[in-house]
């Protein structure tokens, strides 16, 4: 859109009137004129969404209430870029994201959890996870970063973690943003020539493709074991990364009451053929 932003100042532009004129200099210049409408939409969803957030963090802040959003996928799912649009515009004094590295050998020596227990927000604080504990579910079990025996205590392990939490009153949602193979190899192969996006490759992510009917096993047995009643997963449709943003926006608001929740002309509530809770998607799709 940068190119088609300085191209709004263009004078021959300024002077188009009818609608004849704007879609003969759209072509003319080469330009996809419904891929710029859909920009447009979405910035302008994207703004009131994330005024409602604000909102809802002054009401996170005023009940101080603890919120904690995981963000889950496959590699270049998106989980990082939505997380950005998320915090753009909140107080970074009430909001922090988690993204931890490997575990040092103290951590290997410690309780699997004990390093994201001091990562639960505190009172008047939202944590957005760009992965979380659920590595050792799907990612350490496929790349052989932890013992089968690890990997079975912290699947009987984890509804009980998280049940803990729900007790204590800390609010959880867990987003699985589901891609498909397709899309994640094109994905990777834009952040091959990208300078920018370069750095995002790993290793790992060399690996996703070959592996991917390994992940989707580990991604299932993970659902199975913690999709609970008081901590469901849910899951993304992740191919169109507008419509992920703005729709795992809709969901988190759609959950709470916050004050001066808007009733006028945005629609809160997520698309269900985009947003659905664990045991909907699966009958759906199952990837």
């Amino acid at each position: 859109m940068k190119g088609n932003k300085n191209l709004l100042g263009n004078n021959e532009l300024s002077q188009l009137r009818t609608n004849a004129e704007f879609e003969s200099f759209f072509k003319d210049n080469d330009l996809n004129i419904n891929s710029i409408k859909n920009q447009i939409a979405y910035d302008k969803e994207l703004e009131f969404l994330q005024i409602e957030l604000i909102k809802l963090q002054q009401w996170v802040i005023k009940n101080k209430l603890r919120l904690a959003i995981l963000f889950e996928g496959r590699d270049a799912a998106g989980k990082g870029g939505t997380i950005r649009r998320f915090k753009e515009h909140l107080n970074p004094r009430s909001m922090r994201v988690v993204a931890l590295a490997k575990p040092s050998e103290i951590d290997k020596g410690q309780w699997y959890f004990k390093r994201y227990i001091k990562e639960i927000p505190n009172p008047g604080e939202i944590v957005f996870f760009d992965r979380s504990w659920y590595n050792r579910a799907v990612v350490e079990p496929v790349m052989g970063f932890c013992t089968k025996h690890d990997y079975e205590k912290f699947m009987r392990q984890v509804p009980e973690f998280e049940h803990m939490l729900y007790e204590d009153g800390v609010l959880i949602i867990k987003f699985w943003f589901d891609i498909s193979k397709e899309e994640q190899l094109k994905r990777f192969n834009s952040r091959k020539t990208n300078p920018l996006k370069m750095w995002k490759l790993s290793p790992v992510d060399e690996k996703s493709q070959s592996m991917w009917e390994k992940y989707s096993l580990y991604k299932e047995k993970m659902f199975s074991a913690s999709h609970t009643g008081y901590c469901p997963w849910i899951i993304v449709e992740a191919n169109n990364k507008l419509r992920m943003r703005i729709e795992s926006m809709r969901y988190v608001l759609s959950q709470f009451e916050y004050d001066g929740k808007t009733e006028e002309g945005i629609r809160i509530y997520p698309d269900p053929n985009i947003v659905q809770r664990y045991h909907r998607s699966i009958t759906k799709n199952g990837s």
